[in-house]
């Protein structure tokens, strides 16, 4: 058994599933920051308790989410150590810096936004929830530095078989991640957008009476949704310029066509998608296009294809190579049996189907019991109430 292609299936499946936590976080936690700021500036009462049901929906996908990222950082100890020893002076950089942001601060941030309703001054519960929010997007930040620099080795020179690193700022301007970046800093706010409109969308099917609630979230769901999409379909071309620069074959290789075809078409259906939700708020058919809410429901899972279809167009295309030009993946890998490698991918798929599914039902029974009842004083109730 060859191990090559049996480590290349069991990345793809780590990363691939932590991508789609990512997504609907970064997401989730943007629209969450949106609300509470409306609320605190004087926003109706809907405003705190949209903050804490979309809030207890964020922080459930991000809890889970966390363990799928142990997994994948795990991966490049026990099966590529000969990218760590080749690269490790460069890659590991923004590697280290990214767990100090999201194990340390993004999560300390959060628990104090968790356990603050109702406690802290609410402009310092605002300040956690952007604090959240910013330290969130900074380690997609690290996490992009890390992978753009498999995609185009800048700021760095080959001296005794390894990289070494010249310019840590080169990184910040890498061709490949200066497009890429807001690509899917977009897929995550389209992300998050679909969820909340989707959601909002299943009420109304089932004939809810928090009218005023849940239109409130779809409109802010739809503009998200609508500008994520805007940017998603301007940033994936704008790539295309990008890898003229740095890898002007990898669009010639008939191995990205078919998952590039894919994405281009989801993207325009979703901007689609998004257009349609703008004429259901803005022509106050909210509660009576049953038709378009049932598409708003089923267009739930688009973002995340997608994604998908995107992360292989951008990963499959970059082979032989793992470091451009400079590693290639076959010489990156560990030398330990192909059967055990097989092994761990059967564990960790195991694995990530259960926190999948846990993911989902988890979100499911939340967002069908839908927000709390205005009777009760939402003041007192933790963020993770009923969970």
């Amino acid at each position: 058994m060859n191990a090559l292609p049996v480590a290349r299936l069991q990345f793809a499946t780590t990363t691939s599933f932590h991508f789609l936590f990512v997504l609907l976080t970064l997401g989730l936690v943007t629209l969450v920051a949106v609300m509470q700021t409306r609320s605190a500036l004087g926003g109706k009462p809907e405003l705190e308790r949209m903050t804490r049901f979309w809030g207890r929906l964020y922080v459930i996908n991000y809890a889970l989410g966390i363990v799928t990222g142990i997994v994948m950082e795990f991966q490049f100890g026990l099966t590529w150590t000969g990218l760590s020893a080749f690269a490790g002076d460069v890659f590991g950089a923004p590697l280290a810096i990214e767990t100090l942001v999201a194990f340390f601060l993004e999560s300390t941030f959060l628990g104090l936004w968790i356990f603050g309703f109702g406690r802290l001054n609410k402009w310092l519960h605002l300040t956690l929830i952007w604090l959240v929010t910013l330290t969130a997007y900074a380690s997609a930040l690290f996490i992009m530095l890390a992978n753009s620099f498999l995609q185009d080795p800048v700021g760095s020179h080959l001296e005794g078989g390894t990289l070494h690193l010249d310019d840590f700022g080169a990184l910040f301007t890498n061709p490949a991640l200066v497009a890429s970046l807001p690509h899917v800093v977009s897929a995550a706010i389209l992300t998050g957008g679909f969820f909340v409109v989707g959601v909002s969308a299943y009420h109304f099917l089932k004939r809810t009476t928090e009218i005023e609630f849940f239109r409130r979230s779809m409109r802010i769901g739809v503009v998200a949704a609508l500008i994520g999409a805007i940017l998603v379909v301007n940033q994936g071309f704008a790539q295309f310029g990008e890898l003229a620069m740095y890898q002007p074959d990898k669009l010639k290789d008939g191995g990205v066509g078919l998952p590039l075809g894919l994405m281009i078409m989801l993207g325009f259906v979703m901007l689609l998608c998004a257009l349609l939700g703008c004429v259901l708020l803005f022509r106050n058919w909210v509660t009576k296009a049953r038709f378009l809410h049932y598409l708003m429901v089923a267009a739930i899972p688009l973002p995340f294809a997608a994604a998908i279809l995107g992360w292989l167009v951008r990963e499959i295309g970059r082979q032989p190579w793992l470091v451009w030009g400079k590693l290639r993946t076959a010489d990156a890998i560990a030398d330990v049996p192909a059967g055990q490698i097989l092994f761990s991918f059967i564990a960790f798929s195991l694995l990530f189907a259960a926190l999948g599914v846990a993911d989902w039902v988890l979100l499911a029974r939340v967002a069908k019991r839908g927000p709390e009842p205005v009777g009760r004083d939402v003041a007192e109730l933790p963020v993770l109430s009923g969970v």
